[in-house]
């Protein structure tokens, strides 16, 4: 595998992270200085300043996350973050993000081949949402959000949206834009006042209770590797 997905899966740094270290001339790769393009194995001896570099062991986390959490490893106002509730020794990274005030299943894992196939578009992930929302949800309104509505200049690929008692909406996408199930629905009239992620391809919340978190089964994991 390439040497930043290396350092990536072992823990160490994001992928943008650990090509940072290889530009930097921190990574060595059996005694010579590591390239962006090295393709490593197990059985090569990589260091980072020096120190041997230990794959840790794969893990996947579904998280339930709730209000009040940055998804993000490192946050500049020194906001709570996801990774505070999870106590494992092995360092994980989301995948993805849900917004500081936005509650629901979260996927963390330290396997940077699975981080990347996920977040790419090409995989197209169902990702389902509950929104609480102001205004009237009308047939019209839903045939809207299942054709693709226009935000940022773009129109969004089709979704499945259909209306739950108490003024939600859940509404099943498959791409990842910033703020995308908001900014879809403020397009066509409907601010959100509360949303909750209750799926994410295979992954559900039962069981769990925001801020409570347990390990993907090797049943789960293997649906999403394929």
């Amino acid at each position: 595998m390439r040497l930043n997905a290396y350092l990536a899966r072992a823990g160490l740094a994001s992928r943008r992270g650990a090509d940072a270290l290889i530009k930097a001339g921190k990574v060595t790769v059996n005694g010579h200085q590591g390239q962006l393009n090295d393709q490593v194995t197990d059985d090569d001896e990589i260091k980072i300043d020096g120190r041997l570099v230990q794959e840790q062991k794969p893990r996947y986390i579904l998280l339930y996350k709730p209000a009040g959490y940055v998804s993000t490893l490192a946050d500049p106002q020194g906001r709570p973050k996801v990774t505070d509730l999870i106590d494992i020794s092995e360092r994980v990274a989301p995948v993805g993000r849900l917004d500081f005030n936005t509650t629901g299943a979260l996927l963390l894992t330290n396997d940077g081949q699975l981080a990347h196939k996920l977040a790419h578009p090409s995989f197209e992930i169902d990702k389902v949402y509950e929104a609480k929302v102001r205004g009237k949800i009308t047939p019209e309104i839903l045939n809207k959000l299942s054709i693709g509505v226009e935000f940022d200049g773009r129109v969004s690929a089709p979704a499945k949206a259909k209306a739950l008692p108490d003024n939600v909406v859940e509404l099943t996408i498959h791409e990842g834009k910033k703020h995308q199930v908001k900014k879809m629905l403020a397009a066509v009239g409907l601010p959100v006042v509360k949303l909750r992620r209750t799926k994410y391809g295979p992954l559900t919340l039962a069981g769990l209770k925001p801020g409570q978190w347990r390990e993907l089964s090797p049943g789960e994991i293997s649906n999403l590797l394929q």
